[in-house]
């Protein structure tokens, strides 16, 4: 059951834990009993919870070694004829 959040004139804000099929109806505030209008806040969304918080067990960042490997050397294409920008047919 979702939490919705009511404000009440005397009173303040409060939450209420309510079901999907009472969401559009009224509610009165628990402390002074007089009518109280909901209020739309931000949603409290956890994106780290749940496949993303088990994928590293460690709080350590993983080492990875790779094999020291000298980089490839450019190949160099030579111009066939002293005019390189002209295309032999």
């Amino acid at each position: 059951m979702p939490i919705y959040e009511f404000r009440c004139n005397n009173c303040g804000e409060f939450e209420a834990l309510r079901s999907l099929a009472e969401y559009n109806s009224p509610i009165d505030c628990p402390n002074c009993g007089k009518a109280a209008s909901k209020i739309f806040s931000v949603p409290n969304v956890n994106l780290n919870s749940g496949s993303l918080s088990s994928i590293g067990k460690s709080k350590e960042p993983r080492l990875v070694k790779q094999e020291a490997r000298e980089p490839a050397k450019p190949r160099l294409q030579s111009a066939a004829s002293s005019r390189p920008w002209m295309v032999s047919h």
